[in-house]
């Protein structure tokens, strides 16, 4: 709706000035100087594919004859790409460790073969997107199990631990560990598309101050209502001068920069937002009233919380567990009561001025706070649920939880 708007109120040149217009020559300059032109150049692709294209030397279908080249089954790039890319996003590596460099300087794929198969498929069923996940996603090398019966032979056949015999497991990234405690705890929203949502922050740091061309940036503030701010984190808002610390402290990269590979992880600091962070303690929370609201006993609540987080119902020991774990953490949560959180409508800011270094203050307003639903807060539930919560963060912080294996 927004873009028909916006798009009713741009002029298109009109198709006779489009047609007569003609770019001014391009040359080669010598030594990079602007005023030594050296030979005239026309627009054209790539010769290193060996797939050769007609680009109009007029502006008239240019972007038509270059999208038509990058798009063509022959090109031996744009499918090996695609499909290296989501390669890497299943098993954590790509087929070519270089998804950004496939020139001669990357490195080669370690299964040229597979690479250019999948690349073929992908072509012949019609560039499905959806399709070649569901390809890989039921391939044998997929579905294989994280151990294997001789993990000697593994070893020793192979050193580089560049095949696939056995499965190995990656961390979720930072956005996939997000979503799936809101897919977990029932409160993910899945609408798609749209504008940019700005979903919660911790406090501390989104109150943090920041400039901006030489002036003071406002205060990042979520949106008010839970189903807009607790969407897919592919659609929340990134500023690269403010990031979220906790997709930041999972590896999640600036968006300044081009990442071809995620780094993954594991240090101390991730322990304490898992644990200890607002995110995840909200995320525990709506897990805990799902599970009350649905299950018949405490027994079943349990081995309801284990198949929302883990797929799989708890074990005899982890039952046995689980259950004092909760009845202790019970005990723990009915005294002191739960104290309600208040969020500030109005902050007071101290800077310097810039040319006297006079000190001063001024008021900075949080209007979006005076109309903000937070989700479930532990004041309005009773001590049996925020104990049982804490048991779900427990889960939240299992290996099984944050792999896939």
């Amino acid at each position: 709706m927004l873009g028909r708007r916006v798009a009713s109120r741009l002029r298109k040149p009109s198709q006779q000035a489009r047609s007569k217009s003609r770019p001014n020559r391009t040359s080669i300059l010598d030594g990079g100087d602007v005023f030594s032109a050296g030979e005239p150049v026309r627009p054209d692709v790539l010769s290193a594919t060996g797939l050769a294209a007609t680009i109009p030397v007029s502006f008239d279908g240019r972007r038509t004859s270059l999208a038509n080249w990058i798009i063509h089954p022959a090109n031996p790039l744009t499918a090996r790409v695609i499909v290296n890319r989501i390669w890497q996003g299943h098993f954590g590596r790509g087929l070519a460790t270089n998804p950004n460099n496939f020139g001669a300087t990357g490195q080669p794929p370690t299964h040229p073969l597979l690479l250019d198969w999948l690349a073929m498929e992908f072509v012949r069923r019609g560039w499905s997107i959806k399709s070649l996940h569901r390809l890989i996603l039921t391939s044998a090398a997929y579905r294989r199990s994280s151990s294997h019966p001789h993990p000697d032979t593994v070893s020793r056949l192979d050193p580089n631990r560049t095949g696939y015999a056995v499965f190995r497991p990656r961390r979720l990234a930072a956005e996939e560990l997000r979503d799936a405690m809101l897919a977990v705890s029932g409160e993910l929203n899945p609408q798609a598309g749209g504008l940019p949502v700005r979903p919660d922050m911790n406090l501390e740091a989104a109150l943090q101050p920041r400039m901006i061309m030489g002036t003071f940036a406002p205060s990042y503030v979520p949106d008010p209502l839970p189903a807009q701010r607790n969407r897919r984190t592919i659609y929340a808002l990134k500023l690269r001068g403010h990031r979220d610390p906790f997709l930041t402290t999972f590896n999640q990269p600036g968006p300044d920069a081009s990442c071809e590979r995620r780094e993954t992880s594991n240090v101390t600091p991730q322990v304490f937002a898992l644990f200890n962070g607002q995110e995840s303690s909200d995320r525990a929370l709506g897990l805990a009233a799902r599970v009350l609201k649905t299950a018949d006993s405490d027994s079943d609540a349990i081995h309801l919380a284990f198949r929302l987080a883990f797929g799989r119902v708890a074990e005899a020991a982890e039952h046995r567990a689980a259950m004092a774990h909760w009845k202790a953490a019970t005990a723990d949560q009915a005294d002191p009561p739960a104290r309600r959180q208040e969020w500030p409508t109005r902050i007071t800011r101290r800077a310097n001025e810039e040319n006297t270094g006079e000190p001063f203050t001024f008021t900075e307003t949080l209007f979006e706070y005076r109309d903000y639903v937070p989700d479930l807060q532990p004041h309005q539930v009773d001590a049996r649920t925020r104990g049982l919560a804490q048991l779900c963060l427990v889960l939240f912080n299992a290996n099984e939880f944050l792999y896939v294996y």
